[in-house]
């Protein structure tokens, strides 16, 4: 129970109402024996024929009989009012907000508070198109049927990083019209830890995270670092005779630091990382292992071929 109102008149209420209908069930009785008693006075009297509604008092039974129906509901509706002065909440949760205290007069409709459910916490994860070619998302008439992606989520706060398993269960299924986004809804079960069903660390409501969503599996892509990808999508590379090619490339998915790259390079090659002033096809290159001052595979003088 999160709190309670002062019953004190609710159950007067619902005591007076009990009082009613026990009234209203006597004279609905009473009705009933009269009814009985004027039907063996008119076989007593030996009349003809059946007695009419009047004679057998059925407008006064019906009466009462309405009159205990209204008071069982009104009854019905005391009780009602009585369970509802204690404020309670139909899941395991914590309380947010309080908007009442001791003493205070609240009616119909007055927020009380703000409370929210522990037995799971849910994140909205903003998806682009880009995003969504690379995840394998159930349609959603496929949703109970199929396995969502899992997410791992990650945390930094002075200095510690944190990180919590979670699962995508659906999506929001419109796309934003602003954004042009669709929101996926990852899930994390027992974020405070106090049900038993999760031995994560504490995952606060309100905390600020960010999401790595599994995603489809690619066979022979080359990573590498998102400075070394040209603006025409191609990339520096020193061939065998330690010349330099610029290779087109495709490129498979692009992040902030890092670029993922389908065709246009294998893996073992050499990859220029050093900044050339002209980067001309044919150029001799060095590589950092064989210059005294080190950095990255760097360009030294030489002429075009």
């Amino acid at each position: 129970m999160l709190l309670q109102i002062d019953p004190s008149d609710y159950e007067t209420a619902l005591k007076r109402a009990e009082a009613s209908l026990a009234s209203r069930r006597a004279r609905l009785a009473d009705e009933q024996a009269r009814s009985e008693q004027a039907l063996k006075d008119w076989r007593n009297l030996g009349r003809e024929g059946e007695p009419s509604d009047l004679v057998l008092r059925k407008p006064q039974l019906q009466d009462a009989q309405a009159n205990v129906s209204a008071a069982e509901a009104d009854v019905q509706k005391a009780r009602r009012d009585l369970q509802r002065t204690r404020i309670t909440v139909p899941y395991a949760g914590l309380l947010r907000e309080k908007s009442v205290d001791v003493g205070q007069y609240v009616s119909p409709g007055t927020r009380l508070g703000v409370s929210f459910a522990i037995d799971s916490a849910e994140i909205r994860l903003p998806l682009s198109a880009t995003d969504l070619a690379y995840l394998d998302l159930p349609a959603a008439t496929e949703a109970g049927d199929k396995e969502f992606p899992a997410v791992t989520l990650h945390s930094e706060e002075g200095g510690i990083t944190r990180t919590w398993q979670a699962r995508i269960i659906r999506t929001e299924g419109v796309v934003d019209e602003t954004s042009r986004v669709l929101y996926a809804v990852a899930q994390v079960v027992d974020p405070y830890g106090v049900l038993g069903l999760s031995e994560q660390e504490e995952l606060k409501v309100g905390t600020f995270v960010r999401a790595e969503i599994e995603g489809l599996a690619a066979d022979d892509v080359v990573v590498l670092p998102r400075y070394v990808l040209q603006n025409d999508n191609t990339v520096l590379v020193a061939n065998d005779r330690r010349q330099l090619e610029i290779r087109p490339v495709r490129v498979l998915r692009a992040e902030p630091r890092t670029v993922y790259i389908a065709d246009g390079v294998r893996s073992g090659e050499h990859i220029v990382t050093t900044t050339l002033d002209v980067p001309i096809p044919g150029l001799q290159l060095t590589l950092s292992s064989e210059r005294a001052d080190g950095g990255g595979i760097a360009a030294v003088t030489g002429d075009e071929p």
